[in-house]
C-alpha cells in the first residue's frame, strides 16, 4: 500500500511540475496575430481569439475573458460570451502609429480561475485615404538667366501621413522624377520671358492615385549679356572754329536692353588719341609776306596711373557641396584704362583653394569655377581674394573679396557614439521607467541632421523582446513596458537603427545587448526538513548511546537568486539545550556536542534560520524536533523509517535529478553566451574569470567570492558597467575559527539546485 501510494504522490508531482511548465510556455510565447485595414467601421470582426487559441467557449464568461488596457477608449473589445475580438471605435492608422512604417498594436488578453495570458497582435494595414501636400502652397526661386544648363534646385518634398506604397511616390513638373528637383533644361532669357509659373504635382501610389500641388514660381534674373547699342551707326558733324568753349559739339544716345544696372548707360571718351598731327605754318612780315608750313606730330606716351578694376557678375552666393569640379561659381570681367602693358591685366586667386580662374573667349573675362570637390563637413565657407594685376612698371593691383557658402547635402549617415552598445540594468525595473538611451550624431546640418531613432523589428523570435520595449523617437531613450526576471532572463539583444531626415534618408543601426542583474528577491526555499503538509518541520530520532560529534541530520535549503543573493547560512534560533547540539552555519549540519547523559530530556526542538547574504536579507527557518530514544528502539524504529526514508530519497532524488539537469542546462548556456560577448569587448573591459568550486558541499547556494585570508571580496556588477567592488566583509573570529578557509582561494558557488544526500 505504501509503495502505491507513493507511486501514485509521485505521478501527482510530475503532473503538477508538466501542468505549470505547460501554463508558463503558454504564457510566454502563445501570440496570436490579425491583420485589419484602418477606417473600418466599429463592430467589424477582427478574428476568432478562441478558436485560434483552442479556449472554450463555454467557460469564458466565468473566466472572466477580457483585454487588459488602460486606454480610456479602446481600439477593441473581445466578447466574453463566444471569444470574438472587435473594433470598437474607428481606427485612425496616422494617428495611431505615427511616423511608423509598421503599424502592429500588442494586446495583452487575460482568463482567471486559472490564470491564463494570451497576447494578440493587431496590424493595423494602411489604406489610401491621405492626399499629398506641400507644406507651401508657392515656392519662388530667383534664377539669372546667365545659369547654364543642367543646373538643379531642390524644391520642398511633399508629405504624406499613408504609408509604403500609398505615401508619396513620385512627383510631376514636366517630367517625372522620384525626388523633386528642378532643373534648368535649357538657357533662360530674361528678355523674352522674365517670370515662368510651373505647378509641381506630388502623387502617391493609391489606384487611383491621389496628388497634391504646389506653384513654382521662377523670376528670371537679369544677367549683363546686351551691349549699348548706338541709335547711328555713324556721327558726323560740323564745328567752326570760332565755336566758343563749353560749345555742344553732338548728343548721341545709346540703349541696352538689361535691366537694372545692366540697362544704365553711361557715355566716356574712350579712345583718346595718343597721337596729334598739327600743321604750324611760319611767315614773315612783310608787305608780302611769305610763309612755309610744317607738320608737327606729338605722341603721347602713356602712364601706368590706372589700377585694374574688377566687376563680379552672375554670383551664386551658395553651391551644394556636391558639385562636380568645373561648375560656375560667378563671371568676372577686369578692366584697366590704360594701354599697352600697363592694361593688360592678369587675373588669380590668393591661397589653397579649390576653386580657379578660367579665362573664357571674351577678352578680360573668367569664370570662377570649382577645381576639386567640396565638402561641407570639412569646411563650410570659403572667402575668395581675388587679385588683379597690370603689366605696368611699376605694377598697379586690385583686390575684391568674394564669400562663398558651401551649401549641406545628405551625404552623412547618422553614426551612434558607441558601437555595439552594453547595458546592465537590475531585475524588477518599473514599467515604463527610462532604462538607458542611446545617441546617434549626423556630421550634415538642417534636416539632413535631424535623426529619428526606431527598434528594428522584423517578427522573428530572436527579436521577439523588441514588442516589450519602446524607444523616444527623438532623443533615443529607450523605456520598458513590462519589469525584468532575472530567474527568467539573463540577457537579451536588440537593434536600434537612427534615421535623418534627408531626401533620400540615411541611415545606420547599433546593437545593444543588455544584461539583467540580479535583487535579492527570492527567499530560502527548505527542502530538508518537509513534513506531509509541506511545512519545514521534521522528527530525527537518535539512539541515547551516541558520542559527541554525531551527525543528528542536514537542514537543506536553496535561494533561485546568485552571489551573495544566493549565499546562505545556518544558525540556530531557538534550542533547548545548547550543550546538546551544534550547527555548522554554511552546511546546515547538526551534530551532538556531548554524549547524553540519564539527566537530559527525551525530546529536543531545534529551530533554525535559514538566511542569504543580500544587503537586505531574506530567510526562512526550519523545525527539527529530536528524539532521544533507547538503542533497542532506535534499531527497530530505524528499519521502519529506512525503508520509508529509501522510497522518500528515491522520489526527492528523482525529482532534483531533473530539475537539476533543466537548471543546469539552461545555466550553462547563459554562461557561455555571456562570456563569448563579454570576450568581443577589449581585454580591459572584463578581467574576472569564472572557476567552479570543487569543494560544493551539497547546500544550493551560489556566488563569485574571492578569499583571502579572513577577508572576502565580490563582483558587484554596477550600472552599465562591469565594476570589481572589494568590500571590507571581515568575519567575527568565532566563524574563521570554525571553518577556516585557505588563502587566496577562488570560489564559485555555481547556481544550480541540486540536493546532495
Amino acid at each position: 500500500m505504501e509503495q502505491r501510494a507513493s507511486k501514485a504522490q509521485r505521478m501527482r508531482l510530475l503532473w503538477a511540475i508538466f501542468t505549470s511548465t505547460a501554463v508558463l510556455w503558454n504564457e510566454a510565447f502563445a501570440q496570436l496575430r490579425y491583420s485589419i485595414a484602418e477606417e473600418v467601421k466599429e463592430g467589424t470582426l477582427v478574428g476568432n481569439i478562441a478558436k485560434d487559441l483552442g479556449l472554450d467557449k463555454g467557460t469564458l464568461t466565468d473566466r472572466k475573458y477580457r483585454i487588459v488596457t488602460d486606454a480610456k477608449e479602446p481600439l477593441f473589445h473581445v466578447n466574453p460570451e463566444d471569444g470574438m475580438l472587435y473594433v470598437s471605435r474607428k481606427i485612425d492608422r496616422e494617428e495611431v502609429c505615427e511616423r511608423s512604417n509598421a503599424c502592429l498594436l500588442n494586446l495583452k488578453t487575460v482568463l482567471e480561475n486559472p490564470l491564463e495570458v494570451h497576447y494578440v497582435s493587431v496590424e493595423i494595414l494602411d489604406v489610401n485615404d491621405n492626399y499629398p501636400s506641400f507644406p507651401e502652397k508657392e515656392k519662388t526661386f530667383d534664377i539669372s538667366e546667365s545659369v547654364f544648363s543642367g543646373k538643379s534646385y531642390k524644391l520642398q518634398p511633399a508629405l504624406d501621413p499613408d504609408s509604403g506604397v500609398y505615401s508619396v511616390q513620385h512627383y510631376r513638373l514636366k517630367y517625372d522624377g522620384k525626388i523633386p528637383i528642378l532643373i534648368v533644361q535649357k538657357p533662360l532669357d530674361r528678355e523674352t520671358a522674365g517670370r515662368h509659373l510651373l505647378v509641381l504635382t506630388a502623387l502617391d501610389g493609391g489606384k487611383p492615385p491621389k496628388s497634391g500641388e504646389t506653384n513654382v514660381i521662377i523670376n528670371v534674373l537679369d544677367a549683363n549679356d546686351n551691349a549699348p547699342i548706338f541709335t547711328k551707326d555713324s556721327y558726323s558733324i560740323n564745328l567752326t572754329e570760332n565755336s566758343p568753349i563749353g560749345t555742344t559739339v553732338i548728343q548721341v544716345n545709346a540703349t541696352d536692353f538689361d535691366d537694372g544696372p545692366n540697362g544704365d548707360v553711361v557715355y566716356r571718351l574712350v579712345a583718346q588719341k595718343d597721337t596729334y598731327e598739327i600743321e604750324v605754318e611760319a611767315s614773315d612780315k612783310g608787305f608780302d609776306p611769305l610763309t612755309t608750313e610744317k607738320n608737327v606730330l606729338i605722341k603721347i606716351i602713356d602712364v601706368n596711373d590706372n589700377a585694374p578694376e574688377i566687376e563680379v557678375t552672375s554670383f551664386s552666393s551658395s553651391i551644394p557641396e556636391d558639385s562636380r569640379p568645373g561648375t560656375t561659381v560667378a563671371l568676372i570681367s577686369v578692366n584697366d584704362r590704360d594701354s599697352g602693358l600697363n592694361g593688360k591685366v592678369t587675373c588669380s586667386i590668393e591661397g589653397d583653394v579649390p576653386f580657379t580662374l578660367s579665362p573664357s573667349l571674351q577678352d578680360k573675362m573668367y569664370s570662377l569655377v570649382t577645381k576639386s570637390a567640396l565638402d561641407r563637413e570639412t569646411q563650410s565657407e570659403y572667402v575668395l581674394s581675388v587679385v588683379a594685376k597690370d603689366h605696368g612698371q611699376p605694377s598697379l593691383k586690385s583686390e575684391k573679396s568674394i564669400i562663398i557658402v558651401i551649401s549641406d547635402v545628405n551625404d552623412n549617415s547618422p553614426e551612434f557614439v558607441l558601437k555595439p552598445y552594453s547595458f546592465y540594468i537590475t531585475e524588477g525595473n518599473e514599467p515604463g521607467a527610462h532604462l538607458f538611451s542611446v545617441k546617434a550624431i549626423d556630421h550634415d546640418e538642417g534636416e539632413n541632421a535631424h535623426i529619428s531613432y526606431h527598434l528594428y523589428r522584423d517578427g522573428s523570435e530572436e527579436n521577439k523582446v523588441t514588442s516589450f520595449l519602446n524607444i523616444n523617437s527623438e532623443n533615443g531613450q529607450i523605456t520598458a513596458l513590462k519589469s525584468f526576471d532575472f530567474e527568467t532572463l539573463k540577457s537579451f539583444q536588440f537593434h536600434v537603427v537612427a534615421s535623418d531626415s534627408g531626401t533620400p534618408s540615411l541611415s545606420s543601426n547599433v546593437t545593444v545587448h543588455v544584461f539583467i542583474l540580479d535583487q535579492n528577491d527570492n527567499a530560502p526555499v527548505i527542502l530538508y526538513p518537509v513534513s506531509s503538509n509541506g511545512s519545514a518541520e521534521g522528527v530525527e530520532e537518535i539512539p541515547r548511546n551516541v558520542n559527541a560529534g554525531h551527525l543528528v541530520t542536514k537542514v537543506r535549503a536553496y535561494d533561485a537568486d546568485i552571489g551573495y543573493n544566493g549565499w546562505l547560512l545556518f544558525s540556530l534560533q531557538e534550542v533547548t539545550d545548547h550543550s546538546l547540539f551544534g550547527l555548522d552555519r554554511y552546511t546546515g549540519q547538526i551534530r551532538t556536542l556531548r554524549s547524553f547523559t540519564e539527566t537530559d530530556e527525551a525530546e529536543h526542538r531545534l529551530v533554525i534560520l535559514v538566511k542569504d547574504n543580500g544587503n537586505v536579507s531574506l530567510s526562512a527557518t526550519a523545525t527539527v524536533l529530536v528524539k532521544v530514544v533507547e538503542p533497542r528502539e532506535a534499531f527497530a524504529a530505524s528499519d521502519v523509517k529506512s525503508s520509508a526514508k529509501d522510497a522518500e530519497d528515491t522520489n526527492v532524488t528523482f525529482y532534483l535529478m531533473i530539475t537539476l539537469a533543466s537548471v543546469s542546462a539552461l545555466f550553462i548556456i547563459s554562461i557561455i553566451v555571456l562570456i563569448a560577448m563579454q570576450c568581443s569587448k577589449s581585454s580591459t573591459d572584463y578581467t574576472s574569470k569564472y572557476l567552479q568550486d570543487t569543494n560544493y558541499d551539497g547546500t544550493l547556494c551560489h556566488s563569485i567570492q574571492y578569499r583571502s585570508g579572513d577577508k572576502r571580496s565580490t563582483i558587484v556588477p554596477g550600472s552599465q558597467a562591469n565594476t570589481l567592488v572589494l568590500p571590507d566583509r571581515r568575519r567575527p573570529s568565532e566563524e574563521v575559527s570554525s571553518q577556516p578557509e585557505p588563502s587566496m582561494k577562488r570560489v564559485l558557488q555555481s547556481k544550480t539546485r541540486a540536493h546532495t544526500a
